[in-house]
């Protein structure tokens, strides 16, 4: 790993080391493993004003100058692959697979993919009422573009924050999460060494209590035209607040409370490693991740049955081996709290044991660390049922019909991904079509991200959309133009 003890912004092509900087954990030591440069207010300002100074001159750069810089963008993190993915690692806990394995490589597809969407970018030439009257309706930037991403999945989430801004032929500011900054740091190196030019995208780093400050500075900022968000629900009611003060429009990915729905008809091995890579990938700290698991209750018995053969057989759950990291201990706290009062409430251990059990084996210095939990006998007003765990936590549920299922479904205030497992393809798009939800995947997890897929939600899970054609237009604007021949 590159010897890096502080990391910087990134500021109009600059790397800026600042006096004050905050410590970056890494969960697997609970331990210091550098610390981060801390942006200002006043440092979010010099960085809009970077942004917008290039912004006239990135905006008319030829589309295929534009999708060139992202792809040798794109080159360069594949060339450097293993290292950002151990960033990743070391400062969320992502294990290999989820990181090396997952993360980077959809990064770097998404980058090519948006790249190639660059040239295709055009209006259109509607016929109008008025004789002798021509229009056109052109596609065109915005602006200075904020991004607020989050430290879960870095990579996935910076790329398609900076690369739909700059392929669009927008200026953009990402400010990073704190857990995570030289992730960012790493995607604003590569676009830097590919040629884009100073100020089109810049990288703020900022402790926790000058989070507000600084984000709400670049919000009221005028150049600033539009927000994305990625994060929770929580947090994006407030951007989504100050970016309605300031009449600016938003893009917001945020939490999700998501089943997966086994019919009675299901193949129960696909059901099975479908529902245990949803709940488990990257910790479950992947906000498509399987939280709830329905079944029908025919099937029930046989369904747990196997789905503790398979717990049993992973090598990664055996008793012998580390649990998976999460992220910081807050994060285990609150998830802790969670299961410990459903089991108060009368839920039980399909799979698993009190995280405190657990905590009592764990050796010294294994850092943040928590047990994959299954809860069964969960009732619906229970907190384990209705708030997001992000964590290797489900709860399982019963349904008699299709009705039952798709109401216990939908009974959440969130929607952004749920999976159905049936060998009826029918019934399988019958339930899709009635789930409220920005994805439903069929027989397979309710964790899946790819270029060509629009990714978002509805409901407590946002608005808007990124990826494909339709993630691209969020970062355009519609003129339309008239003339008399």
């Amino acid at each position: 790993m590159t010897t890096m003890t502080n990391i910087p912004l990134l500021i109009n092509g600059q790397e800026e080391h600042t006096p004050t900087t905050f410590s970056v954990i890494s969960p697997y030591t609970n331990k210091q493993c550098w610390t981060s440069s801390s942006a200002t207010p006043q440092d979010a300002i010099r960085a809009v004003k970077a942004a917008d100074a290039v912004f006239p001159a990135w905006s008319q750069t030829k589309p295929t100058v534009r999708r060139d810089v992202l792809l040798r963008a794109a080159d360069l993190l594949e060339q450097r692959l293993e290292q950002n993915a151990e960033y990743m690692r070391t400062e969320m806990g992502a294990d290999v697979g989820a990181s090396q394995g997952f993360v980077v490589p959809l990064a770097i597809r998404m980058l090519r993919d948006v790249a190639g969407r660059i040239t295709s970018i055009c209006g259109s030439v509607p016929v109008v009422e008025t004789e002798g009257q021509r229009a056109m309706v052109f596609k065109e930037a915005m602006g200075v573009i904020l991004g607020i991403v989050p430290w879960n999945a870095p990579y996935v989430f910076g790329i398609r924050s900076a690369a739909c801004a700059l392929a669009a032929g927008n200026t953009t500011i990402l400010k990073s999460s704190e857990l995570t900054p030289r992730c960012y740091w790493a995607i604003g190196r590569a676009f830097e060494d590919a040629g884009l030019p100073a100020g089109c995208l810049n990288i703020l780093h900022c402790q926790p209590s000058d989070a507000a400050d600084v984000v709400n500075a670049m919000i009221e900022h005028p150049a600033v035209r539009k927000i994305n968000f990625t994060g929770s629900t929580a947090v994006g009611r407030k951007i989504a607040r100050s970016c309605g003060q300031n009449l600016k429009p938003c893009l917001m990915e945020l939490g999700g409370k998501n089943s997966s729905i086994v019919c009675q008809d299901a193949d129960l091995e696909t059901a099975v490693q479908g529902v245990l890579a949803g709940a488990f990938l990257n910790s479950g700290q992947i906000c498509m991740a399987t939280d709830r698991i329905l079944v029908h209750t025919s099937i029930a018995n046989t369904f747990i049955a196997a789905l503790q053969k398979a717990l049993n057989s992973t090598t990664d759950l055996n008793p012998t081996t580390l649990p998976p990291t999460l992220v910081n201990t807050a994060s285990k706290t609150r998830v802790q709290t969670l299961v410990s009062d459903a089991i108060a409430a009368g839920a039980h251990f399909i799979s698993g044991s009190s995280p405190a059990d657990v905590d009592a084996t764990l050796p010294a210095g294994c850092g943040v660390r928590m047990a994959p939990v299954i809860l069964g006998g969960v009732k619906e007003e229970m907190p384990v049922w209705q708030e997001e765990a992000f964590a290797s936590v489900a709860a399982f549920m019963t349904f008699e019909s299709e009705e039952e299922a798709v109401r216990l479904a939908n009974g959440s205030g969130y929607g952004l991904s749920a999976s159905v497992f049936t060998e009826d393809l029918r019934r399988g798009l019958s339930l899709a079509r009635r789930i409220q939800s920005g994805a439903v995947h069929i027989n397979s997890m309710s964790i899946h991200d790819e270029p060509v897929l629009p990714h978002g939600g509805v409901k407590n899970s946002g608005w808007g959309r990124f990826n494909a054609e339709e993630g691209l237009n969020e970062f355009l604007t519609t003129k339309s133009v008239t003339w008399m021949d």
